[in-house]
């Protein structure tokens, strides 16, 4: 991968593994609706993904893509629609367009959020998501399968906790992923040879983790940071947070707590059929 494209390079994620990408990929392209306030010396292609002319003027020329553009919370339907549907199309069909070899997407835990917290689930269970959010991610790794299987792009879909130094609650202990361990996902991604469609999760090596990552390991990740050498931190940012029994309960938290109008005495008790 000679030319690499990062979209939402502007964001929190995106500023923080840019100078590492950029090592391990010097023709580096950055896009986003604006600039990063340091784009590090690298060429930036302003696009909205929404447009796909826009897109398909920022993916000409790549041969991978790291996709992390999009609205990136829970939010409106017409944000969520616009952003990581119509814009995750544009871009997956932009990118068969123009002839790229491999597709990073950037998934979400919340694809899976409503599983309690109390399993421990691997990469390939059923999605369950816990938000329209939630549901576009879902979308986008259908969106990819798809574009794997049909037109031989390779596409991995990392299932993102919450990229951190530190965890900045309980919560956030079990989903902690240092930007380091995210890098070396992405770079699996984009260079491993094996690679047609994957789901792995993006996690480091938490001692408290409620995912399953070994498809991950098998592709040779191995994580270099665990969140437990921060409890201190996670306990004192937890304190400040209300409990809530639904977003405790479940692995997407406020996400899935969030407009609940269920039964949740009789739903907690459901549980979702693993596979075995």
């Amino acid at each position: 991968m000679k030319k690499i494209l990062l979209t939402g390079a502007a964001g929190d994620v995106g500023r923080r593994i840019t100078p590492m990408l950029k090592a391990a990929y010097p023709g580096l392209v950055l896009s986003d609706l604006k600039a990063p306030a340091d784009t590090h010396g690298l060429k930036f292609v302003k696009a909205d993904i929404a447009n796909f002319a826009e897109t398909a003027a920022a993916v000409a020329g790549i041969d991978g893509i790291v996709h992390l553009g999009g609205y990136s919370v829970e939010g409106p339907w017409e944000s969520i629609l616009n952003a990581n549907i119509v814009g995750c199309y544009n871009l997956f069909e932009a990118a068969r367009a123009a002839g790229v070899k491999r597709v990073i997407f950037a998934s979400s835990n919340h694809a899976v959020g409503f599983y309690p917290r109390s399993t421990t689930i691997p990469h390939d269970v059923t999605v369950l998501p816990d938000s329209r959010y939630g549901v576009s991610k879902a979308f986008g790794e259908a969106l990819g399968a798809m574009y794997a299987m049909k037109h031989g792009m390779g596409v991995t879909c990392l299932r993102i906790g919450n990229v951190n130094e530190t965890p900045l609650d309980m919560r956030r202990m079990a989903i902690m992923l240092h930007p380091e361990d995210l890098v070396q996902l992405i770079r699996i991604g984009l260079d491993h040879p094996d690679i047609v469609f994957e789901v792995l999760y993006g996690a480091s090596a938490n001692t408290r983790a409620w995912w399953d990552n070994s498809r991950a390991k098998a592709l040779g990740y191995r994580p270099k940071h665990d969140s437990e050498g921060q409890l201190a931190a996670a306990k004192t940012g937890q304190a400040a947070i209300p409990a809530e029994p639904i977003g405790d309960f479940y692995q997407g938290g406020t996400f899935a707590s969030a407009e609940y109008t269920a039964n949740f005495a009789v739903l907690k008790g459901w549980k979702a059929p693993l596979r075995p």
